[in-house]
């Protein structure tokens, strides 16, 4: 098993979900781990269940917010290896001409705009110091066009973009950029959007070759492993942790034999 002994990660959207199982995983792995979210109250019960790591009170799309808390992280961490970017919305699910723009824009702003502020931020550190590794979150969202989600799948495929961006520019400083794409994950956020039947979970698992929604601790392990060593030689890739889904080309359900 590798390890991240040592490692100093930041982790935001770490009070649930993807962020929140990511923290716990590299904090196992050895890392000192600081989370980030708008969500306070689960930030302090995280925070308590990880042996009271630092937290941080961050709307990530807010540029000023984004900066104070990269820099306060390090400052509490005594440094910057790892930069997580999970904080994110998802999507209001509405055909286009019936979005209102605002809603949208929130969208982006948080995703898209959310995700380069960190990095950038994480960049100013970790570039001067000749190492570091950031992962971002894409998704199946991104590639490919899913009606109803004119603002998820697009800051999701620009995430993929970006990722390779600020790899090509932050290689030749020893910070490796990568991102892992979730197919449909067992999260609050999507609890809540089975619970509104905006999600039909049979159809999903039907549609997906391994039959059934990732865990957050799939994901996560998936992060780690982009954020240590073993994956040293690996930038401006997006690993897909989909079951299967962007493999699968057939009309239909996937059918078993």
């Amino acid at each position: 098993m590798f390890t991240l002994e040592g490692r100093k990660a930041l982790v935001t959207g770490g009070a649930s979900g993807i962020g929140s199982t990511t923290a716990g995983i590299l904090r196992d792995l050895g890392a000192d781990v600081a989370l980030a979210d708008v969500d306070t109250d689960g930030l302090a019960v995280r925070s308590a269940e990880l042996g009271n790591c630092p937290t941080f009170a961050c709307d990530v799309s807010d540029e000023q917010q984004a900066e104070t808390t990269v820099q306060a992280a390090a400052e509490a961490l005594g440094g910057l290896d790892i930069a997580v970017n999970s904080a994110g919305l998802v999507d209001e699910v509405k055909y286009a001409l019936e979005r209102d723009m605002a809603p949208w824009q929130r969208i982006i702003d948080v995703n898209l705009r959310g995700t380069l502020q960190i990095c950038r931020a994480a960049g100013r550190i970790m570039v001067p110091a000749g190492k570091g590794a950031i992962v971002n979150i894409a998704s199946v969202n991104g590639p490919g066009g899913w009606p109803r989600r004119t603002a998820y799948g697009p800051s999701k495929a620009a995430i993929v973009a970006l990722t390779k961006e600020l790899a090509c520019e932050w290689g030749p400083h020893g910070v490796r950029v990568n991102a892992v794409g979730p197919g449909y994950v067992a999260t609050p956020m999507i609890q809540g959007l089975i619970e509104d039947d905006k999600i039909d979970t049979e159809r999903l698992n039907n549609r997906t070759p391994l039959g059934r929604l990732a865990t957050t601790e799939e994901i996560g392990q998936a992060i780690a492993f982009l954020a240590s060593d073993w994956a040293s030689y690996i930038t401006g890739e997006t690993l897909f942790v989909d079951g299967g889904w962007m493999a699968y080309g057939g009309a239909g359900d996937v059918k078993t034999f």
